[in-house]
């Protein structure tokens, strides 16, 4: 009996040491994630970006060297991302504005609202004081939040620089961190193989399957409203690439009245060529382009890219656009590979038994 005694002293020790070591690994991990959340959107953005120029730099490393090869794509990224986005973000600010422009305060007809008012309640009004006084109350809201502003852009420039950064890094030395994340995941070899094979193909269904057919779609859809003179064209353009991103519904909550409203304005030539147009051209892009793209990766219910991309946006932000109906594809395809050698990983003896 006394010798059992030294034993179960040193399981205790080790299961001691153990708990220890997860200890501190929970608690660096939770430190570690309150300085990524500040910057996630950012962080997110350039793991997508690197994930796409990934194949590049894995041809141009070779030939030039991991550093030169990393800083050329990451100018690419700049040149090819990120000043179009800048610009078309700044047209379809500018579309907006125009919109806004074009609400005439006369055609609010204020005095008659006034008159159907006192009539009603018989007490008399002064809209046009009220919404002068709300109007300073608003001026004076801006001015106040200036210096949250201010923070917001700073944050955000500060935030593109480490997306930058992070994207370089991402791309010099992205191989060394996957071969360390192989290293350090306590799965075999052939189980690993699987799991990032099909994370693999589910992040390039999600982006060449949903991601460029959603703007594909959408830029088709904005050359009719281009040809048949809809006004503020490049915003719609935009407000539709964003909502083709929804498979079934997408651009059609935008040409649908867009066909409308060339009708209500006497062009019925024109509403019926855009809608010829939309539901054939943009329709077929749709129906049969997508599911093209998408089955040379992985085959996504649209189910889970509605879900994936709605939720998406609440837990992640503007990211979760795209990291939405990956976490759910990746969600799919890890229970496939549990499926396939959970049992063989019970039977599998451990390293160095024997």
């Amino acid at each position: 009996m006394a010798g059992t005694y030294p034993s179960a002293y040193a399981i205790a020790r080790v299961n001691l040491r153990k708990g220890y070591l997860l200890a501190l690994v929970t608690i660096f991990g939770g430190l570690s994630l309150l300085l990524v959340l500040p910057f996630l959107q950012y962080v997110l953005g350039a793991i997508l970006v690197a994930f796409v120029l990934h194949p590049l730099q894995k041809r141009l490393a070779p030939v030039t060297s991991p550093t030169i090869s990393a800083l050329a794509l990451v100018l690419l990224a700049i040149v090819g991302v990120l000043v179009p986005f800048v610009v078309v973000i700044g047209m379809v600010a500018g579309d907006a504005a125009q919109l806004v422009e074009r609400i005439d305060p006369a055609d609010l007809q204020v005095s008659e609202l006034e008159e159907t008012i006192e009539e009603t309640t018989g007490y008399e009004v002064d809209l046009a004081q009220e919404l002068a006084e709300s109007a300073e109350e608003i001026a004076t809201a801006v001015i106040d939040l200036s210096a949250a502003w201010l923070g917001l852009a700073t944050h955000t420039l500060i935030g593109l620089g480490l997306t930058l950064f992070l994207l370089y890094y991402l791309l010099k030395d992205g191989t060394e961190f996957v071969a360390w994340l192989r290293e350090t995941t306590p799965l075999p070899e052939e189980v690993q193989d699987d799991l990032y094979r099909e994370l693999d193909e589910v992040m390039w269904a999600v982006l060449a399957g949903h991601v460029l057919i959603a703007i594909v779609e959408g830029v088709i859809a904005g050359l009719g409203l281009f040809v048949t003179g809809i006004p503020n064209a490049t915003f719609w353009t935009f407000v539709m690439v964003i909502l083709s991103l929804v498979p079934l519904i997408g651009a059609f909550l935008v040409w649908g009245p867009a066909v409308a409203y060339l009708v209500l304005t006497g062009e019925p030539l024109l509403a019926i060529g855009l809608f010829v147009y939309s539901a054939i051209v943009v329709g077929v892009a749709d129906d049969y382009l997508r599911p093209i793209v998408v089955d040379r990766y992985a085959e996504l219910s649209p189910a889970v890219i509605i879900l994936g991309v709605l939720g998406g946006i609440y837990a992640f932000g503007v990211m979760g656009i795209f990291f939405g109906p990956v976490v759910l594809g990746a969600f799919a395809a890890t229970l496939s590979v549990v499926d396939d050698y959970y049992d063989r990983l019970e039977d599998e003896p451990e390293a160095g038994s024997g």
